[in-house]
């Protein structure tokens, strides 16, 4: 239905007008995958580096000549009733825009995740995150706010928790017992990773080095089993989930539950494997006690015994985040959204011994990593959503290993982000 709808909007020249807020190599991946969506064009680009902006239309495919750049909505509507595309340092712009259908944003900063999808908000404009980052942060309060500007909020598929929403759809559908969701870790798990120890790596895949680090360190796998944990409602079992090395063919023995000989604590977990065998795909182990259901499963080759795990080999992250876009505004369908009871959250833990006067840098960086934990424990703890730890200043000596708490740093509580945390935890 959705491929129909696009190629009449193809065939009619009226296509689906979309606003992105971009950064790096996963932007501009997203408006060259545009470029071959029927029924769909990328009209606005946002983006502090507008030049970055330009240059990720060109490698699309469109003249420079065909591109202005625009601060204010009268001369960016003036530019695209003219046919021109819009770049802008503006994350706020795109949904000011009556030329433009819906908006996502393709970044990993919550700070920018938070102030395009306020700006829909308020604007009645529909938004599409891509960055998870930003839904762990303030989904939440998002999804309400939306709620009562009857716009729509969702989280795309492509990343791992729109995938594995997917899957956990699809079997719970049929009637299955989840007990863990999760995902194949990319590669082995090393919480003190910097920039300089994936530098060489990072090199040969041309990618920023700190987003690598970013994988290495936990910090992003952390930020994906949460945004699934608080769509679904499964729990970590312990901080930073568990980890195992797993294959296809140990996994589903490996998440049964402790009373089955398997380290599950209980039903309805969220977690990950390393290991190469189910590296870049999402699963969920199932529990089956009908014996008919069970000997179907196995003659289907699904696996053998009490336990079964339904697996997607892949993801495509920002390449397929089109379909949920285009799902977004053809029929108002929403791929994951929070759940209004939060169980997980991800806290800031310090690399190293962080001083008076720093500032806490990124994710992947040099000073700080998170870890999921559910939802109480990180209160009890007073730990710092890691979600608010790029730019914090330190007040409070914290050592390696330690937690970093909401009184160890000074925000800017003039910051969307901030001021949206404080708004979410008061609810």
């Amino acid at each position: 239905m959705i491929r129909q709808a696009l190629l009449e909007r193809e065939a009619g020249d009226n296509p689906i007008r979309v606003g992105a807020s971009i950064a790096g190599w996963m932007g501009s991946g997203f408006v060259a995958q545009m470029a071959h969506v029927p029924g769909m064009d990328v009209v606005v680009l946002a983006d502090s580096n507008v030049e970055a902006a330009c240059e990720a239309y060109v490698a699309a495919g469109i003249e420079r000549e065909a591109i202005v750049e625009a601060s204010a909505p009268g001369p960016a509507m003036d530019a695209l009733r003219a046919g021109k595309r819009v770049v802008s340092g503006s994350y706020a712009l795109a949904a000011q825009l009556e030329g433009v259908d819906i908006v996502t944003d393709v970044t990993w900063s919550p700070a920018i995740g938070a102030e395009t999808a306020f700006s829909c908000i308020q604007h009645g404009k529909d938004i599409v995150l891509i960055n998870i980052e930003a839904d762990v942060t303030v989904g939440r309060i998002l999804k309400k706010l939306a709620g009562e500007a009857s716009v729509l909020y969702t989280v795309s598929s492509g990343d791992e928790p729109g995938c594995l929403m997917e899957l956990y759809e699809f079997v719970s559908c049929l009637g299955f017992e989840p007990v863990v969701i999760g995902k194949g870790k990319n590669n082995p798990l090393n919480p003190a990773a910097t920039p300089d120890t994936v530098a060489e790596s990072a090199r040969r895949a041309d990618k920023d080095p700190y987003q690598v680090a970013s994988y290495v360190d936990g910090t992003k796998t952390m930020f994906e089993m949460t945004c699934a944990a608080n769509a679904t409602g499964c729990r970590p079992m312990q901080r930073g989930m568990t980890g195992p090395e797993a294959t296809l063919d140990t996994v589903s023995q490996i998440f049964a539950l402790e009373e089955d000989g398997g380290i599950t604590k209980f039903p309805g977990a969220v977690d990950f494997v390393q290991g190469s065998s189910m590296s870049g795909g999402v699963f969920v182990t199932v529990r089956v006690e009908d014996e008919r259901i069970r000997a179907d499963l196995e003659y289907l080759k699904v696996g053998q015994g009490k336990y079964f795990t339904f697996f997607r080999p892949y993801h495509l992250w920002f390449l397929e985040a089109p379909i949920s876009i285009a799902r977004a505004h053809l029929y108002r369908e929403t791929t994951l959204v929070p759940l209004d009871d939060p169980v997980a959250d991800v806290m800031t833990l310090a690399k190293r011994d962080l001083n008076p006067g720093e500032r806490l840098d990124t994710f992947g960086g040099y000073t700080f990593h998170g870890a999921i934990d559910t939802v109480e424990v990180v209160r009890s703890e007073n730990a710092l959503p890691v979600g608010l730890a790029p730019g914090a200043e330190i007040v409070r000596p914290v050592e390696a290993g330690e937690i970093v708490t909401w009184d160890d740093v000074k925000l800017d509580e003039d910051s969307r982000v901030v001021r949206l945390r404080r708004q979410q935890d008061d609810l």
